[in-house]
């Protein structure tokens, strides 16, 4: 139980306790914390980096953070547990500084000061007011309860977009909005009600995109920076599952093509260039300026045999938002297939310098492959690098950028190799990128040992996503879909 004595100390609250360390012994090394967020850069505005102590047996945890910049704070008991009013007039105070964490931990009742760590405050904003993602078993086998779901990054609030309680048997997956303004937003359900709802202009449509003229639904979303369109691929996607536990679920398709929803017409606009035989064309995303849009490409293979050929490269096509058509040839601009592995995922930064995406040995669905890594591209010098400094040694994969281009969510299996978790890391004006930190949550270590299920395809949201869950779920049990159209 925390007691707290408000003290004024450079302008910030310090919280004192009546079982504070006294006479510690010192020790030369950092204690060994869940998460690890010795040495992370951090926004401003993140909820606390509460942890938790995983050096033994202990009766009493003691910290103390002060900023380089100037304040402190002071919290103590069997957990740390800060208060967020006062943590954040902390790191608001050392923005562009540094924090320096002393904890101490009473063992047999004697108190022992570890070295002390520090965190990085950021001089880059989040901007963002959370992040929105999906939460579901690992397996994907039986996936149970499901759901879209919204986290505010500046405490510990989640709410719920839309989950399969409301909508039984559904899987809820893709959804995005408009560089982080869910005023745009689209997601797509699968299952006896599919559909693929588009909430724009203060209304929403359920879809059924599946036309005679096109491979299928359209998924794996993401809008044009003028909210007139929407590029989609529409996929033939097929689940396989291996025997060893390292990679125990295989996802791949046997096609897929490109096309762009004009959303005011509610019309498909396609391109042989894009909508090829032999080739299959995937996860495609407009640059920031709306002409160029990027995606993947792979050379179809006969499944099962030639699972393991089936690899990425990154290309790009012009497109005219005006006149709404496809540009008149396809440019490769990063050859994987010639380093022998796969690039999917591109994802362009909103301010147009980078483009980051993911490699692995072969296929477009590496959220299961151990090798997977995140690559960056200079977009003006073509310079290509994997990001070594936020990589792991098991799966990291998808990944979306905040609205100022200096933060990025992604997800990573690296705490225990089965579940996906949220991990945030931030670029600077020179391209260096921050050790990543988990999502922050309060009691960490209890809330992660009891959630069974993993995070996938987040993204940045500038404000809440505003969803009538109740009768959206109505719309979409009633099976009530407006048809679309190919443009002739």
């Amino acid at each position: 139980m925390k007691r707290f004595f408000p003290i004024i100390l450079s302008g910030l609250l310090l919280a004192g306790c009546s079982d504070s360390p006294q006479n510690a012994t010192k020790l030369d090394q950092q204690p060994k914390i869940y998460p690890d967020y010795i040495g992370v850069t951090i926004p401003a505005e993140i909820a606390p980096l509460n942890f938790n102590f995983l050096g033994g047996e202990y009766s009493m945890l003691d910290l103390v953070i002060r900023g380089s910049k100037g304040g402190e704070l002071h919290t103590s008991g069997k957990t740390i547990d800060i208060d967020i009013d006062d943590w954040h007039e902390l790191t608001k105070a050392n923005v562009g500084g540094t924090l320096e964490c002393v904890l101490s931990v009473k063992v047999d009742g004697e108190w022992k000061e570890y070295k002390s760590f520090e965190m990085a405050v950021s001089p880059f904003a989040l901007d963002e007011w959370g992040v929105t993602y999906r939460r579901i078993a690992p397996g994907y086998m039986l996936f149970g309860k499901m759901g879209l779901y919204q986290r505010n990054l500046s405490n510990f609030d989640e709410y719920t977009i839309l989950d399969n309680e409301e909508v039984p048997g559904a899987c809820m997956n893709c959804h995005t909005s408009n560089r982080t303004n869910p005023d745009n937003f689209t997601f797509h359900i699968r299952g006896a009600n599919g559909a693929t709802i588009v909430q724009s202009n203060g209304k929403h449509d359920c879809l059924d995109t599946k036309t005679d003229k096109t491979l299928g639904t359209c998924v794996y979303p993401y809008w044009h920076p003028s909210g007139k369109y929407i590029a989609f691929s529409t996929n033939s996607t097929h689940q396989a599952f291996h025997s060893v536990r390292s990679k125990l679920v295989e996802v791949y398709d046997e096609g897929s093509d490109l096309q762009i929803y004009d959303v005011e017409k509610k019309e498909l606009i396609i391109s042989p260039l894009v909508k090829t035989k032999d080739w299959m064309e995937s996860y495609p995303t407009f640059s920031p300026d709306g002409k160029t849009i990027y995606f993947c490409t792979a050379f179809q293979e006969e499944i099962p045999d030639g699972l393991k050929n089936i690899k990425y490269n990154i290309c790009k096509i012009d497109f005219d938002p005006v006149k709404g058509e496809f540009g008149n040839k396809v440019d490769t601009i990063f050859d994987a297939r010639k380093m022998g592995k796969s690039a999917v995922h591109p994802r362009p930064s909103y301010d147009g310098k980078y483009l980051m995406f993911t490699v692995c040995d072969y296929g477009c669905f590496p959220i299961w492959h151990k090798e997977a890594d995140q690559w960056i591209m200079d977009l003006a010098s073509g310079d290509v690098r994997p990001m070594t400094e936020a990589n792991s040694d098991d799966s990291d994969s998808f990944h979306n950028w905040n609205v100022n281009s200096h933060w990025i969510v992604f997800t990573s299996r690296r705490d225990d190799g089965q579940f996906t978790r949220l991990y945030l890391c931030s670029v600077d004006n020179k391209g260096n990128i921050s050790k990543p930190f988990m999502m922050p949550q309060r009691n960490p270590l209890d809330y992660y040992q009891n959630m069974m299920q993993a995070y996938n395809t987040p993204d940045f949201t500038a404000k809440p996503v505003e969803f009538d869950h109740v009768n959206g779920a109505k719309e979409i049990l009633s099976n009530k879909r407006d048809k679309i159209k190919v443009k002739e």
